[in-house]
C-alpha cells in the first residue's frame, strides 16, 4: 500500500460519491483520482489499466462539459434511460475492444494479465460513457464490473483498491436506486405538460 494509492482511493469515493448525487464536482476530482490512478497502475505493470485510466481523464473532462452544458431551468443534463440499441452496439464494442486490446496487450507489452485487465478496462469505458451521458444503466454496468476488479485486485493482493471497488460497488447500488428516481420524477414533471 503506497501513499499514491491511498490518495487516489481517497479521491476516487469522492468522486463516485459525487456522481451518486449528480453534483457536477465530481469530474475534476475524479480528473485527478483518475491521473494519480494511472501513475499507480504503470509502477505495477497493468497498462490497459494505465491505457483506462488515460481515457478516463479524457472522458472526466467530456462528462463534466457534458453535465454542465445542459438544458432546462436548473441546466445540467438529465437522467435518462440507454435505447435497447445504445445497449446492443455498446456491449458489442465492449467485447470487441475487449479482444483487441488484450491480443494487443499480450503480444506487445509485459502485462502483467492481459486479458482480465483488457476486459475490463472495455467494459468500464462504456460505463464511464453512459455515466458522462448519464445513462442510469451505467449503474448496473458498474456494479458487475467493480464487483469483478475486487476480485482482480484481491487476487494481485492490492487490498485498499479491491477494498475501494467494492466501496464503488456499494456506491454504484445506491447510484443506480438515486438515478432511477431521478428518471421517474423527471417523468412524473413531464406528464401532465403532455396532457
Amino acid at each position: 500500500m503506497t501513499t499514491l494509492e491511498i490518495i487516489a482511493s481517497a479521491l476516487g469515493v469522492l468522486s463516485v460519491w459525487l456522481t451518486v448525487r449528480q453534483n457536477p464536482l465530481c469530474w475534476p476530482i475524479g480528473l485527478v483520482m483518475v491521473s494519480l490512478y494511472a501513475w499507480f497502475f504503470f509502477e505495477v505493470r497493468l497498462y490497459s489499466q494505465v491505457l483506462l485510466n488515460g481515457v478516463f481523464a479524457a472522458m472526466q473532462v467530456y462528462g463534466w462539459w457534458q453535465w454542465t452544458r445542459g438544458s432546462g431551468s436548473e441546466g445540467g443534463r438529465p437522467v435518462v434511460g440507454a435505447t435497447a440499441l445504445e445497449v446492443g452496439v455498446g456491449l458489442v464494442v465492449a467485447v470487441l475492444g475487449s479482444v483487441g486490446l488484450g491480443v494487443l496487450m499480450a503480444t506487445a507489452t509485459e502485462a502483467a494479465y492481459p486479458w482480465p485487465d483488457a476486459t475490463l478496462t472495455a467494459f468500464s469505458l462504456l460505463a464511464q460513457l453512459w455515466m458522462a451521458l448519464k445513462r442510469w444503466q451505467c449503474w448496473v454496468l458498474w456494479i458487475v464490473v467493480d464487483t469483478l476488479y475486487v476480485a482482480f485486485f484481491a487476487f494481485q493482493e492490492y487490498w485498499l483498491t479491491a477494498g475501494l471497488y467494492g466501496l464503488f460497488t456499494l456506491l454504484a447500488v445506491m447510484g443506480l436506486r438515486e438515478w432511477r428516481q431521478a428518471r421517474a420524477a423527471v417523468h412524473e414533471h413531464a406528464a401532465p405538460a403532455d396532457s
